[in-house]
């Protein structure tokens, strides 16, 4: 909103003529208390608009940051899993290898390349 919009809205709102003189005469101290307090009222709502979006996004940015937490533990632990169970199967294969008659199918399965 520019300066002419804002002014001929404090006129607009004035019903006397002394008040539009007043303002055309120049009367700063008025025209500036006026101007003051119609730019608070103007400027009351986008503010409030502001800064309940910068709440949410800082809500989002949280959310997203325990997300992010979440995902790299889950990771971790399914790391761990990972190396476990690749132990655990290389404990397995290497007894199974030690039996003195293994099952059929293991020592059949030895002959594919």
């Amino acid at each position: 909103m520019d300066i002419d919009a804002v002014r001929r809205a404090i006129v607009g709102k004035q019903s006397s003529e002394a008040a539009r003189g007043q303002l055309e005469s120049g009367d700063v101290k008025t025209s500036a208390e006026e101007f003051a307090a119609l730019f608070r009222r103007v400027s009351e709502a986008p503010t409030r608009e502001i800064e309940k979006l910068t709440n949410q996004l800082q809500r989002l940015r949280t959310q997203l940051e325990s997300a992010g937490n979440r995902i790299q533990r889950d990771i971790a632990q399914y790391t761990e899993m990972s190396r476990q169970t690749m132990q655990l199967t290389a404990i397995i294969s290497d007894s199974v290898k030690k039996l003195p008659d293994g099952p059929s199918f293991l020592q059949s399965s030895r002959r594919w390349p």
